[in-house]
């Protein structure tokens, strides 16, 4: 998409992460200054749009690893007020507001807005005794009736804040997107160094594991302080959902893989943290131990976002976890991974579906990878293939459903992938029903490299795998009706910050085919 001068303007000065001509506070009146510092050093946000709305977010932190949890807020409500307009430089004002900032939600703000028109590209920002956000671009879904237009989309996962800088997310700010897709990982719990990458850590945790409320807001308000990271924030707004290490390593359900005799509080903890950092809408509020991040966004006629909750409904992982051989309790049929009434949800709207696309958004891999060369089979217990019994039943339900163009959306993996996904993966000749994605991560696991005969060796042993990167990076898609083409993009390093961002493959979907081309 060529940018218009003024998009090039915005987009620089987002990705600065500073105040500059846009900031100016033209159309909002001053005040005094009663916080002595800035409150807004984790940015701006928006999420979940809608034809008519969208939700922004803030949080106010002037120390973000103050005590408590708390950013160095003071122990009171603060007034936020809001500014919605058409133009980035706040001269045709369309919408303002005031919401509070709550202490008990560690000062964060969700403004869900409606009324607005659908399709369009709008500015926000916000202010708060006297200090003014940095400014950031959002936009509202199409109409449901609209003449379908082309969507510039990005996927990404994984982002362990010790294993490298977040050059990633700068470079897919860059990339200009409509809208961004984040499939968890979004932060890890460990303490520092408590999950070590090639080549060490670049920075350091915040002290000790996460486990109490003020330990995950203090985490996410950490990860939050990168500049990278809030610039990727500001260019679009963004449809979230968690993955294991917003909570705990590959927790199941109800179950702690560590056998933590206070998960549930802890789990409590985490979701709430987790919602306040984020632009939800208020049917993420936690409601006790429980979290609602399952929910579908319509963009218009072009495509449906199917969001899944791949962690909260889940039975514990089979045979103890990791990669194992051998392991029969993976097939049972009694096994699920989506829970009963989430996946009748799932396929209820993709049957309802009339969108040309159907984006299925989730963390874990679906196709199945073998990871042991020659005969036998040793795959994740962690992913679907732990729970094969329900991936048919759930691919089946795809082919099915009558549902266009089903595509799988993926993290986890700190890897990219690229794969057909079919009814019977030790059958060359199943039926192809769908497409699956997988991102690699943002900065998981340090540098990465391309090992061409792990690569070759892979693919030879899960044919149904066309491609795999364990290079850093991110996903973009430009989705038409005609097809979705897909962009792996990768960096050589995350070591040491401004690494230049490469298309390391690209493949096409064509509208009516279930298979990557």
């Amino acid at each position: 998409m060529e940018q218009t001068p003024s998009r090039r303007v915005f987009l620089s000065v987002a990705a600065a992460g500073v105040g500059g001509l846009l900031l100016t506070g033209a159309g909002i009146p001053t005040a005094p200054r009663t916080l002595r510092r800035d409150p807004f050093t984790l940015g701006i946000a928006s999420g979940d749009p809608s034809p008519d709305g969208v939700v922004l977010w803030t949080r106010l932190a002037p120390e973000p690893l103050g005590l408590q949890g708390l950013g160095g807020m003071p122990a009171r409500d603060v007034e936020v007020e809001w500014q919605l307009a058409d133009d980035e430089g706040f001269t045709r004002v369309v919408r303002t507001g005031v919401e509070t900032a709550r202490r008990e939600r560690a000062h964060s703000v969700h403004v869900e807005l409606d009324g607005l028109e659908p399709g369009r590209e709008y500015f926000y920002r916000f202010r708060a005794e006297g200090h003014l956000s940095p400014a950031g671009r959002t936009r509202t879904a199409p109409a449901a009736d609209a003449a379908p237009s082309p969507l510039t989309l990005a996927v990404a996962a994984c982002a362990h804040y010790e294993h490298g800088y977040y050059t990633a997310y700068r470079r897919l700010a860059e990339q200009d997107p409509d809208l961004v897709v984040h499939l968890g990982d979004y932060m890890y719990e460990y303490a520092p160094k408590g999950y070590t990458a090639m080549g060490g850590a670049v920075r350091k945790h915040t002290e000790g594991r996460c486990a109490t409320l003020a330990d995950y807001r203090t985490r996410h308000a950490q990860y939050k302080s990168d500049a990278d990271l809030r610039a990727a924030h500001a260019v679009a707004p963004w449809l979230v959902a968690f993955d294991d290490h917003e909570i705990e390593n590959n927790w199941a359900g109800n179950v702690s893989s560590t056998g933590d005799p206070d998960f549930a509080r802890r789990r409590a903890n985490a979701f709430q943290a987790y919602y306040e950092n984020m632009p939800l809408r208020g049917t993420s509020v936690p409601n006790g131990g429980s979290i609602r991040i399952h929910r579908r966004v319509d963009w218009g006629p072009l495509a449906r976002f199917h969001l899944l909750d791949t962690r909260q409904f889940r039975d514990d992982q089979a045979c103890e976890d990791g990669l194992r051989a051998g392991c029969g309790d993976r097939l049972s049929t009694r096994r699920t991974l989506l829970g009963e009434d989430q996946r009748r949800w799932l396929l209820d709207g993709l049957s309802s579906s009339r969108a040309r696309w159907n984006l299925v958004a989730q963390q874990i891999l679906m196709a199945q990878r073998d990871y042991r060369a020659g005969p036998g089979t040793e795959v994740n217990m962690d992913s679907w293939d732990g729970y094969a019994a329900e991936r048919t039943r759930l691919l089946t339900g795809f082919r099915d459903s009558g549902a266009a163009n089903p595509v799988v959306l993926t993290g986890d993996m700190h890897m990219h992938h690229a794969a057909d996904l079919m009814l019977d993966f030790d059958d060359p000749d199943s039926p192809k029903v769908g497409v699956e994605l997988v991102t690699s991560s943002i900065a998981s696991d340090g540098d990465g490299y391309r090992d061409e005969a792990r690569v070759a060796e892979t693919i030879a042993e899960n044919p149904h795998i066309s491609y795999l990167d364990q290079r850093r990076g991110y996903i973009v898609c430009r989705i038409t009706p005609e097809e979705l083409r897909a962009d792996f993009r990768t960096l050589d390093y995350i070591s040491r910050r401004g690494a230049p961002a490469r298309t390391g493959a690209r493949f096409t979907v064509p509208a009516g085919h279930s298979a990557l081309v």
